[in-house]
């Protein structure tokens, strides 16, 4: 055989390994070392799954839920999904038009396969969950990014994504609150957006991973607006909103023709997601939804303290967030006093120097801040900032 043979294939260059899971693997890889990690990397919630979900899980295995279901996900959980997202947000989704997958990222993965040709141009704004790009790279689609306004939030209109829109445009992902930054649309923004691509016959992907945890403002879907489901194409998952992370079930809502393209995927690829898993999440759905303003709470204390700490070190900035579990300081300056080029390096230096794991901005889009999660403990967070500040302070 030829080299070339041998090598891989052409398309997997055209992703790269997820940093977050990077940064996951060197913080554990140190802490095998037996070093002392404060890890804010990990974007997870810190909680541990809800009993009444594990419980279920245990009924499923003495039970002997332990076979194969459908591709797509089980009949109980596409309806206790609709069901849920009916309650929560006013919907009116059929199980047809529901699949579940192994996770939201899984979801995400899926509709990009099942709807982006070579050369279909993706809108994505900055900074941007660090899968959105590698997924439309590997499907051959272009993505176009859109700078949102870090003076105000991280704001994002539907006049910058219009400028942005062309006869390639086929889809414009939305995550709000956003991963990194924290940031919510506004409602009303969500809808003119919402107005403008169905108008151009262009899908509007709406992620709602953290759409439960918002401080200053209710739940809310734009899968809701009257008629939207054409255009709309939501992935939601249970991962974050009731501390799932690892039981790897997501979901999807679309129109029937969608959901059986992602199927046939599924179908050839994971099979079905863990039958196990499956029960817990309509447990998860079904259930007492009580576990979810708690972490609310706890996860606004915790901001309540970080940013105004992040603040107080030398030469940062940051934005305060509005959702999600995460702060996105802007350490340009900090760069720049310690002669440090990338937030590659910086995080690489705060990790190894400061014993602190962040990810770096570049994976978001950005080339000025690092992403610190404050899915942890108040213990861990006094830790890590004192830590970050001592660590600029030498600079």
């Amino acid at each position: 055989m030829t080299p070339t043979q041998l090598s891989t294939a052409d398309r997997i260059s055209l992703i790269s390994v997820s940093s977050t899971m990077k940064v996951a693997a060197e913080a554990d890889r140190l802490r095998q070392q037996g070093i002392d990690v404060v890890d804010f990397g990990a974007g997870e919630p810190d909680f541990p799954t809800p009993d009444n979900i594990k419980q279920a899980a245990i009924r499923a295995i003495e039970g002997n839920f332990t076979k194969y279901t459908p591709a797509g996900g089980t009949s109980e959980l596409k309806q206790a999904a609709v069901a849920r997202h009916k309650a929560d947000y006013g919907t009116d989704y059929k199980p047809s038009e529901c699949i579940i997958g192994v996770g939201g990222k899984h979801i995400l993965f899926g509709f990009t396969q099942a709807l982006v040709n070579p050369g279909d141009e993706v809108i994505i704004p900055v900074p941007y969950w660090v899968t959105y790009k590698d997924i439309v790279n590997y499907a051959g689609g272009k993505c176009v990014f859109v700078e949102t306004d870090e003076a105000e939030g991280f704001t994002l209109t539907a006049a910058m994504i219009e400028k942005n829109i062309t006869p390639k445009t086929k889809i414009v992902i939305i995550n709000s609150p956003c991963n990194p930054s924290g940031a919510v649309l506004a409602r009303e923004e969500f809808e003119k957006i919402y107005h403008l691509t169905s108008s151009k016959g262009i899908y509007l992907l709406t992620d709602e991973c953290y759409s439960h945890f918002l401080y200053d403002s209710s739940p809310y879907s734009i899968a809701s607006m009257p008629g939207s489901k054409s255009t709309v194409l939501v992935a939601g998952t249970v991962s974050k909103t009731y501390a799932m992370t690892g039981w790897r079930i997501g979901y999807g809502l679309a129109p029937a023709e969608i959901i059986g393209a992602i199927n046939k995927l599924q179908s050839h690829s994971t099979s079905n997601p863990t039958s196990v898993a499956q029960k817990a999440a309509v447990e998860a759905l079904t259930g007492p939804q009580d576990s979810i303003p708690l972490m609310l709470a706890e996860y606004r204390k915790r901001r309540d303290f970080v940013v105004p700490r992040l603040r107080q070190i030398p030469l940062v900035e940051c934005a305060l967030p509005a959702g999600a579990f995460y702060a996105y300081p802007n350490v340009k300056a900090v760069m720049e006093k310690g002669g440090i080029k990338t937030t590659l390096e910086l995080s690489e230096r705060l990790l190894n120097e400061a014993q602190v794991a962040v990810v770096p901005g570049e994976a978001f889009g950005t080339d000025h801040h690092i992403r610190i999660s404050y899915a942890t403990s108040m213990h861990e967070l006094e830790r890590g900032l004192d830590r970050i500040q001592a660590f600029v302070e030498k600079l």
